[in-house]
């Protein structure tokens, strides 16, 4: 089992910068897939951003390719979401996910079975 606690959030300007972070607890991270995922106001949970068990592979929402970078390092545990050029339309609740059943990035949120609490992000215009 894995605990998530994701950090960084806040409130930014268009066109700024956010890095979140995400701290995963237990000695078996690096068998986990990572992904983060948002909801804005009264909008489903959306697939941002995932990375493969070794961070070799990665994969992007088209809404924010060219934008965002998902990166991790497995022996501190952590997976990172560098967010720039954010726009009023990222305003969303981002949580940071984990699932081991996969070796390979899955977009859909009922394949990952562990979440963090969620992280708020607040682009003004």
């Amino acid at each position: 089992q894995v605990q998530l606690v994701e950090s960084g959030g806040g409130l930014v300007q268009a066109g700024g910068s956010l890095r979140l972070s995400c701290a995963a607890s237990g000695p078996t991270f690096s068998l986990y897939t990572m992904a983060w995922f948002r909801q804005g106001p009264g909008k489903e949970r959306q697939f941002v951003a995932g990375i493969n068990r070794n961070g070799a592979r990665t994969y992007y929402a088209d809404s924010v390719k060219g934008r965002f970078t998902i990166s991790r390092e497995n022996a501190k545990n952590t997976v990172s979401l560098q967010m720039n050029s954010l726009k009023p339309e990222d305003t969303a609740v981002y949580y940071c996910a984990a699932q081991s059943s996969s070796g390979t990035v899955v977009t859909t949120t009922y394949e990952y079975n562990y979440w963090g609490q969620g992280i708020q992000v607040t682009v003004s215009s």
